[in-house]
């Protein structure tokens, strides 16, 4: 059994950040700038709100191992908690958490945990458990500061969203080589800006 836990405060409203942890595609697209530790996040079943009953898929590549593993969500207290854990996979346990504390109006404190235990067999011994801890350290740290930098550095950001214009906007993902949603969106809004007629005063 490891336990890797990080923290980090972010300059921004709890609703804010919870919402944009309520999406874990949204958590995962900080990784893939990750050089040995990237992660796909892909939702198969959403609930209302992505609440609990959410299920979603994981593809883990940690230092040139691929993992695959489903997930759902099995705690989602507004503002407060988020929980999911393994319902199927490799892993022999695997479950995460992140928690948030409103520090004041615009500081929120945000706590990630993972709770997991290596699978057995060959693909145990094939993945070194401290290297694998370490980059699964490394990888969250990098994520929440990631995370930190997009929610402070870009104000309110649109992360409530029409399930039909999120399908577009994954559609474009895929067109752009599935690089992060926040680009993809940054991309979309400057040909948007380019398009628009200048206004003459």
């Amino acid at each position: 059994m490891t336990l890797v836990s990080k923290s980090i405060e972010i300059k921004a409203p709890v609703d804010t950040v919870f919402t944009y942890f309520a999406r874990p595609e949204h958590v995962s697209d900080q990784l893939k700038d990750q050089e040995r530790v990237g992660m796909t996040v892909i939702p198969m079943d959403i609930k209302e709100g992505m609440g609990v009953g959410t299920t979603f898929r994981i593809i883990g590549d940690f230092d040139g191992r691929r993992l695959t593993w489903d997930c759902e969500t099995t705690q989602f207290d507004r503002n407060e908690k988020i929980a999911a854990k393994m319902i199927k996979g490799k892993f022999k346990r695997w479950e995460i958490t992140n928690e948030f504390k409103a520090l004041n109006d615009n500081l929120t404190r945000v706590t990630m945990t993972v709770d997991y235990e290596m699978p057995l067999g060959p693909l145990g011994g094939i993945i070194d458990k401290l290297k694998f801890a370490k980059s699964a350290e490394k990888g969250m740290e990098n994520a929440l500061y990631n995370v930190r930098g997009l929610l402070e550095g870009n104000g309110s950001i649109p992360v409530y969203i029409t399930l039909d214009a999120y399908q577009k906007l994954l559609s474009e993902k895929k067109k752009m080589n599935n690089i992060p949603v926040s680009k993809v969106l940054t991309s979309i809004l400057e040909k948007y800006d380019q398009n628009q007629p200048e206004i003459k005063n």
